[in-house]
């Protein structure tokens, strides 16, 4: 459904889900259900969220990683420094230098 941007399979898919017998698959179809609209315009929308999830992710990690030990300019720099190493690598998205 995804690689074909096709969610008409998505009610049946979801059917199939719930009536697996399994409870975390149930579970997740439950979900997905009740905001059935959501995720089919997800499925046929060529646009995602995932570039700014990734720096929200990074932010976080960040904020973790230096708890109580760092001020803003310090996390700013930090932060700004992985964004500039994620453009500067994105042909290499799992490989990060230390």
């Amino acid at each position: 459904m995804v690689d074909n941007r096709d969610a008409t399979a998505l009610p049946g898919w979801l059917d199939d889900l719930s009536n697996s017998g399994l409870a975390p698959l149930a579970g997740l179809a439950g979900a997905l259900h009740e905001d059935q609209r959501a995720v089919a315009q997800g499925i046929t929308t060529p646009y995602n969220s995932g570039v700014v999830e990734g720096r929200i992710t990074d932010v976080k990690l960040q904020k973790r990683l230096m708890a109580g030990r760092a001020g803003v300019p310090l996390l700013r720099h930090r932060v700004v420094l992985i964004a500039h190493f994620r453009r500067r690598y994105a042909d290499r998205p799992t490989v990060l230098p230390r």
